[in-house]
Order: C-alpha cells, then structure tokens, then sequence
C-alpha cells in the first residue's frame, strides 16, 4: 500500500492548521501545532509571501493530507469531479467523504482517518454484511456499515467510541444505538464538511 512517509505533525504545521492527523493527541497540549505555530525547516519562522499558484497548491496539498489520498489518485479523483453534473469542487468533496476510511473514521469507530484506514485494510468493517478491505471503497445512499463482531472488543475501537459525542456524527450517517454500526441516510452535502477547505482554489490550480 503506498503512503506518505511525512511526519504527520509536521503536515499540519506546514498546512498551519490542525488537520488532526493523530487522532485524540491533536485534542491535548502536546499537539506540535500548540507547540510550535509555525512551518517547519530553518526558515520557518520567517515570513512566507505565496504566488497566486502557491496559495492553490498549498489548499490541494492540504485537502490531500487530511483525506491520506496521495497525488495520482487525487488527480484521479479530480477528473472524475469535473466529469460529473454539478459543481466541480463540491463532487470532488464529496467523493472524499464517501470513503470508508473517512466515514469509519467520522463515525468515531477510529480516532484518525489513518487508524481507520487501518481497520479496513485488517478487515474489521462490514458493508451491508460483507467485509470491505478496501479503503477507497465509495458508499452510497442506503449502505449499512458496521464493526464486524469479531472485532467489537477491539481496545482502539472501545476508546474511540468513547469519544464520539466529543466530535460528533455528520447529519447524513445515522449511527445505530450500540454506537457500532450506522447507515448512510444521504449523500453528504457541502455544508456537512466543516474543514475550512475552499475547494475553487483546487478547482482553478488543475483548469491551468
């Protein structure tokens, strides 16, 4: 499986903002963007001007890291946004959220895409009673996704269930009252992702 091998820290302070990337640490005083509010290298602290192309790259950048997508498959995604009807940066947006890394991990099953991400490549999800290892997979309207029984026990779920009133579930899951499984009552919607992303930056740097 390929990946990037950037300390995850270190994304967030080059992006200058929490990308929460390490699940419950980022919550705590020990998150490196409490610590040091500034991008990393020697000239960090310096004053940083961008180009109109690097105040783009730096948002695409940012949307790939929170979503753990590396550059092929973004741009991948990116074409099959502008294929569809609708608004290019909004689909694309979409397609994201519709991975199940991300919903296991809004969800709460997992306290980062990166630990939910895991769950799925070991098998520990079902859709709609079948397990998916896939962590590209898109869900639709109507899929089912739950914890598989097996894996209910499982130390890093328990604790990550344990906060989810903490983070919160977006309108369009509805999670089942064991806290385990849930279903998808929509597609999300724009105003269902709450990451400060401006998505026609993206849009504007792939229509050069």
């Amino acid at each position: 499986m390929a990946r990037t091998t950037i300390a995850r820290c270190r994304q967030c302070r080059r992006e200058n903002m929490k990308l929460f990337l390490k699940g419950e640490r980022c919550y705590t005083e020990k998150c490196a963007m409490d610590r040091r509010p500034y991008p990393p290298g020697q000239q960090g602290q310096g004053r940083h001007k961008f180009s109109e192309y690097g105040i783009q790259l730096r948002e695409k950048q940012k949307v790939r890291r929170i979503y753990g997508v590396l550059e092929r498959q973004f741009r991948r995604y990116y074409a099959e946004a502008a294929r569809q009807k609708g608004v290019t940066g909004e689909v694309l947006l979409q397609q994201l959220e519709r991975r199940l890394d991300n919903v296991v991990y809004r969800l709460g099953f997992a306290a980062s895409r990166n630990e939910a991400r895991l769950l799925v490549r070991h098998g520990h999800i079902k859709v709609n009673n079948r397990r998916v290892n896939i962590p590209s997979f898109l869900v639709k309207t109507g899929h089912m996704i739950m914890v598989k029984d097996a894996s209910k026990a499982n130390v890093k779920v328990v604790e990550s269930i344990g906060n989810v009133d903490k983070r919160g579930v977006p309108q369009w899951l509805e999670l089942g009252g064991d806290k385990l499984s849930a279903t998808v009552k929509a597609l999300p919607g724009r105003d269902d992702i709450t990451v400060p992303i401006q998505e026609q930056l993206i849009v504007e740097l792939y229509s050069k």
